[in-house]
């Protein structure tokens, strides 16, 4: 690989003017194909094959209005009984007549007529329905009917806007982004001196963001991309893309420092930091392609999106960088902050003073470590799953305000209505079956009420709509779809008809409940990958297990820590968390996915150094030092950078982005500050001789990987003593 990757190094340094040219004109056509062909991302977290989406399969034909977006505008009077004052009567039925006639709503019910409207007169619900999916449902059409509700608002009611279709979710606020760039940008002004340095990551990671977003949006023309896809993409791209440039930069310099032309320096660091980032990208796009495991469409695709990403990323680093660096030359030390330190030969480094600490006292290191994060774990402990709804909102929000008014005034299971589909057909009275069948809901301990069944024309399908007693997060209303589904037999052996649970809530519940059960054997798939891609790399037995080890210990105290902060509400008023509750179902196991990449990153670019020193006569413990000596400053730096563009987003205030963010934060700083640079070189120190053992039919068999460059270095010494041979010797 490293010789492959010194010929492509040098290539693009060469002709740096027509790489430069291929990524311009790359973008541009990506752009523009974005421009032409973007479509819209989609809301809906759908999972083929449970209860609740194999129902509302069955019946979109009988019920097309089942899988159309809908919407709650709630009218609030600040009085009791002010809903029912004829000025707020006369008001409301004038939006309702209004929003009736915004193209794409389908029918909105006078609440008088239904009666939705509070016990104590202050609260009444009109349900829009429109007349296609969610995912096609407009901003436009969101606005108008925002707009014709004024005759309500000039009335002095409060009007808020909720139900799926204003629920919107993995909204990025701006600035973000902005925040986590600002703070990468000190981070490598720090660690290597000089503006000139310190853009060129920056540089190189947006060209990369920016050609994996737009190709990412051309796709939403054909496919249907989630939200959160794209939101996943930019953390990953960005974070990775800065990494991986500085890695190979750090390599630049250290070269240039060591007295080699700006040429061979650019192509052996893109050899040997390169074949490093190539690997490390690998192992990225490997656990991120695995959340296909899961078997949820919507997670693959974020996967899918997101090791895009992590593709663009590395063809940058490997190919667009040395054609850059072919520009800059020496010129990369200009417009310097400080006077940097980058050669540590003969000096003794905060790094190398930390790696002894570590090898003088493994033991003690690694208890105390250990000890640490089993702590952090505790609370993974009582992990809940669900998926964000209205109550998920940042306070203030049309969302949250409409969760909450129907919440106090109605009560919190309106905000999580279920509806048991009644199959009538084989019953032979269909209607007294479908009378029979709400009977018993009724009956159950966890129904409040029920609202009056919608039978279709035939009369042998019926819609049973359920109100729970407690808000779709509450463990009571899982509950609740469970007995129903438990006591399903004595129902249809009762009335002669078929019952099945459909609806949000019970489709969100089946969702979590299936991502719950995927953990597992995901967590299986990733711990093989890692051992083969490591034993690979450093052909060790121990060396892969240790880091296995290690990474579960970090995503364990990772969700410790969510479940603290968005579960219990630790650091409340610290992190302003929308709403404690249950962890969104997909954080889990797309920490896991990300942090394993990530993981391995900083195994890699640590453990390397430290086979590096041992392979050229190093004592083990010696070569422990070295590698930690030689890794520590560009590890914390990229960990640095991962922290703060992940962390970035931990600033906005979407219920699905936040916990990403945050978890992903929290995961790279354990990972990276406890586990690769505390943890492993105690774990090293404390293995010696035995952390290199391999046994021999496995040395036979398993392919070499020059990562490092031995062979390709050994190789370029080699033709330079021939070349300063006289002719005919």
């Amino acid at each position: 690989m490293a010789t492959y990757l010194y010929r492509l190094g040098r290539h693009c340094f060469r002709r740096r003017r027509a790489v430069l040219a291929v990524w311009i004109a790359l973008l541009i056509a990506i752009g523009g194909a974005a421009g032409a062909f973007a479509g819209r991302t989609s809301d809906e977290f759908k999972v083929p094959g449970t209860e609740a989406q194999a129902t509302l399969d069955r019946i979109k034909d009988t019920f097309p209005e089942q899988g159309h977006g809908s919407a709650q505008v709630v009218f609030a009077a600040p009085a009791p009984g002010g809903i029912a004052s004829p000025g707020a009567t006369r008001a409301i039925g004038e939006a309702v007549g209004r929003i009736a006639h915004v193209p794409g709503v389908a029918a909105v019910p006078d609440p008088y007529a239904t009666g939705a409207v509070s016990p104590d007169g202050k609260v009444a619900i009109a349900l829009v329905s429109f007349d296609h999916k969610l995912a096609d449902v407009t901003d436009q059409q969101r606005d108008a009917v925002r707009a014709a509700a004024e005759p309500a608002r000039a009335a002095g009611l409060d009007v808020a806007f909720g139900g799926d279709a204003y629920n919107r979710f993995a909204q990025i606020e701006g600035g973000s982004e902005a925040i986590g760039l600002m703070v990468a940008g000190v981070v490598l002004v720090i660690t290597l001196g000089t503006l000139v340095a310190a853009g060129l990551p920056l540089l190189t990671a947006l060209v990369g963001v920016a050609a994996a977003m737009a190709g990412l949006l051309v796709l939403t023309g054909s496919f249907e991309i989630i939200t959160t896809a794209p939101v996943l993409a930019l953390m990953v791209g960005l974070a990775v893309g800065i990494d991986y440039a500085l890695f190979i930069l750090f390599r630049y310099r250290r070269h240039l420092d060591e007295g080699l032309e700006p040429e061979e320096s650019a192509t052996r660091a893109t050899a040997t930091a390169g074949s490093a980032v190539v690997f490390a990208g690998l192992t990225v796009v490997v656990a991120l392609a695995g959340l296909a495991v899961a078997g949820v469409p919507f997670l693959t695709v974020m996967g899918l999106a997101a090791s895009g990403a992590v593709v663009v990323a590395v063809l940058v680093a490997i190919t667009l960088l040395p054609a850059v660096l072919g520009f800059t030359g020496r010129a990369i030390d200009r417009l310097p902050i400080w006077k940097r330190a980058l050669a540590t030969h003969g000096k003794v480094t905060a790094g190398e003073r930390w790696a002894r600490f570590v090898v003088r006292r493994p033991l003690p290191v690694l208890l105390v470590g250990l000890a640490g994060l089993g702590a952090m774990a505790v609370p993974a402990a009582s992990l809940d799953l669900g998926l964000p709804g209205g109550g998920s909102q940042a306070v203030g929000t049309d969302g949250r305000k409409a969760y909450d008014l129907v919440s106090d005034s109605f009560g919190p299971g309106f905000n999580a209505p279920l509806v048991v589909v009644v199959d009538a057909h084989g019953a032979p009275r269909p209607e007294q079956a479908v009378q029979g069948v709400a009977g018993k809901l009724q009956g159950l301990d966890g129904v409040r009420t029920l609202l009056p069944p919608k039978v279709d024309r035939a009369g042998g399908t019926a819609l049973v709509p359920v109100i729970p007693k407690t808000g779709p997060d509450d463990e009571a209303t899982r509950a609740l779809v469970d007995e129903i589904r438990d006591q399903r037999a004595g129902i249809e052996s009762a009335t002669g008809a078929s019952i099945a649970v459909t609806g949000t809530t019970a489709a969100n519940i089946d969702v979590s409940t299936k991502l719950g059960q995927a953990l597992p054997p995901f967590v299986a798939v990733i711990v093989g990958i890692a051992l083969v891609l490591l034993a690979l790399a450093f052909r060790s037995v121990l060396v892969p297990l240790k880091a296995v080890l290690g990474f579960l210990l970090s995503i364990l105290a990772s969700l410790g820590a969510v479940v603290a902060v968005y579960q219990w509400g630790w650091l409340d008023g610290l992190i302003d968390v929308p709403k404690v509750g249950p962890v969104v179902s997909f954080v889990p196991i797309l920490l896991i996915g990300v942090l394993f990449g990530l993981a391995m990153d900083y195994e890699l670019f640590l453990v390397s150094g430290m086979k590096e020193q041992y392979v050229h006569g190093e004592a083990p413990r010696e070569a422990v030092v070295g590698g930690v000596k030689g890794g520590a400053r560009v590890v914390t730096a990229a960990a640095l950078i991962m922290i703060s563009v992940f962390g970035a987003f931990v600033l906005g205030h979407d219920p699905i982005v936040q916990p990403i963010g945050f978890a992903l934060a929290v995961g790279v700083l354990v990972d990276a500050f406890v586990v690769r640079m505390a943890l492993v070189p105690a774990a090293m120190a404390l293995f010696g001789r035995a952390a290199w053992w391999f046994p021999g039919p496995l040395e036979k068999v398993v392919p070499k990987v020059d990562m490092e460059g031995e062979q390709l270095i050994a190789r370029l010494e080699e033709e330079r003593r021939e070349a300063r041979q006289p002719a005919g010797v």
